[in-house]
């Protein structure tokens, strides 16, 4: 039976778990390109089959799996870097995703310069209806007002935190002939740490926000990476 495992991969990331996967042997299947209609980005979809494990699954339990690596939220002008010089069998699909969606692929061994495809509209499938346009305009309006409102309330919080800290530091002068005021370094030390906390406040608003206003299966993939990645940040810092 077979079986299909896909990861998502930024795009920062995505020669390296291709550099892995042709360390393990793994055998160059596919890509194909998606266009979301609701926000206009793009999704690469990169597919691998590793022979020999497949053939010593096959030979277990009869299954085997492919594995596949997703790029998700591309725009259409962001730069793509070619995994051709690790699989140069990968060539037709990129230049097709560059010939047809208008994607920008970098460094490709083959690279056909806009002429794989002979085509009578340039990019044909990035072009939208009327009625896709106006749904994805409404989308964007959307969210950007989540996010305005999210930038606001962090900036609220943050004012707070900062009222806060104002109303402790006069407290402290007032008390000036019983207790010891703080050193300067040390007030700088908080000052510092409530910007940093009120920085860290807005940016875990803004991307509720964008995640609010995502498709949820997609919003749960970028949740299970956020996580995934804080978890190795702590390992890293605990170590």
């Amino acid at each position: 039976m077979q079986k299909a495992i896909y990861t998502t991969v930024g795009i920062d990331e995505l020669l390296l778990h291709v550099q892995a996967l042709k360390g393990v042997g793994a055998r160059f299947v596919q890509m194909h390109a998606e266009r979301n209609v609701d926000d206009g980005t793009y999704r690469l979809v990169y597919t691998f089959i590793n022979v020999r494990a497949a053939q010593e699954h096959i030979a277990q339990d009869g299954s085997y799996a492919i594995e596949n690596l997703v790029v998700e939220g591309i725009d259409q002008y962001q730069e793509i870097p070619s995994i051709s010089s690790y699989y140069p069998a990968v060539f037709p699909f990129e230049n097709e995703a560059h010939d047809l969606f208008g994607l920008a692929i970098t460094d490709m061994q083959i690279d056909f310069k806009g002429f794989f495809y002979q085509v009578s509209t340039a990019e044909p499938m990035s072009v939208i209806t009327p009625e896709v346009k106006a749904a994805r305009e409404k989308a964007m309006k959307v969210r950007a007002a989540a996010e305005a409102k999210a930038r606001k309330a962090a900036a609220e919080k943050a004012a707070a935190a900062a009222a806060a800290a104002g109303e402790g530091a006069a407290g402290a002068g007032g008390a000036a002939g019983a207790v010891v005021a703080q050193p300067a370094a040390a007030a700088g030390s908080d000052a510092q740490h409530d910007e940093a906390a009120a920085k860290a406040a807005l940016k875990a608003a803004e991307m509720e926000a964008k995640l609010a206003a995502m498709d949820p299966e997609k919003a749960a993939k970028v949740r299970a990476a956020l996580a995934a990645k804080a978890a190795r940040d702590k390992q890293k810092k605990e170590a």
